[in-house]
């Protein structure tokens, strides 16, 4: 799934009540991409893109979805305001792969297994920010999985506050007055309101 946030959304996650009652682990990554400012009060959307309509590479015996933005000679049909790197990259044991380095702003983040960036050990969900355009090499020890991400330096810095984010602290205090009084469009099917955090 991928939302564009934009001037404002409100979403709901629910782990629909089968799969809650039957139990099991669960998986997953969720991430942030700040609009450039130029696009911050674009209109905001949801788009469902089936793991299939994922384009999957294979480089180096190493198996890799490009799920936004472009690598490895491939292109996700998510829609992004500037370039992209975000890919989900499986590794057998003693396989390699080079991080593309035409990517601005860069980072590797192991999710799973056991893997060497340049030849170091790498801490599992800790994320390496890479040099710009410097050889990069992953080398999976064991059976692994690690995320490649970056794309373009953003235009400037950007504030969090709950969920909100923006390049502007005034904004950030319009949308909370926004969040309040109700003024974001309800997730259908829902009745439960959050309140602001204290």
């Amino acid at each position: 799934n991928w939302m564009t946030a934009g001037s404002g959304i409100a979403h709901s996650e629910r782990t629909p009540p089968g799969v809650r009652s039957a139990g099991g682990p669960a998986f997953g990554i969720q991430s942030w991409v700040a609009l450039p400012k130029a696009h911050e009060e674009t209109a905001p959307a949801f788009f469902h893109h089936a793991k299939a309509s994922l384009p999957m590479v294979e480089v180096d015996g190493n198996s890799i979805r490009v799920i936004a933005g472009a690598a490895f000679g491939a292109r996700a049909p998510v829609a992004t305001f500037m370039e992209t790197l975000y890919c989900d990259v499986e590794m057998a044991a003693g396989s390699r792969i080079a991080v593309p380095a035409e990517h601005e702003e860069r980072a590797v983040l192991p999710v799973q297994g056991s893997v060497t960036v340049n030849g170091r050990p790498a801490e599992l969900a800790q994320l390496l920010v890479l040099k710009p355009r410097a050889e990069t090499i992953i080398e999976a020890v064991s059976p692994s999985r690690v995320l490649l991400l970056g794309g373009e330096r953003l235009d400037g810095p950007r504030f969090m506050w709950w969920n909100f984010v923006s390049s502007s602290k005034d904004r950030i205090e319009q949308a909370k007055a926004d969040w309040q009084a109700g003024r974001f469009a309800t997730v259908p099917g829902e009745t439960e309101f959050i309140p602001l955090p204290e």
